[in-house]
């Protein structure tokens, strides 16, 4: 599965990071990032639920 963070559409409400810390970070303005090209099966089900939580729908996951 890959994530994908769109920097246009991000607000820095954090909240992917929150839920995913092993998937997402914060850049230096706060923006969510995306840390791996592949997210580990472990922690697809939190990358999920990070994007369906993103306010902006700044997120996808496939």
């Amino acid at each position: 599965m890959k994530a994908i963070v769109d920097p246009d559409r991000c607000q820095g409400h954090a909240r992917c990071w929150e839920i995913a810390p092993e998937v997402f970070d914060l850049d230096e303005g706060g923006h969510g990032v995306v840390l791996t090209a592949e997210v580990p099966a472990e922690f697809e089900e939190r990358a999920r639920r990070a994007a369906l939580n993103c306010p902006e729908r700044a997120i996808t996951v496939h």
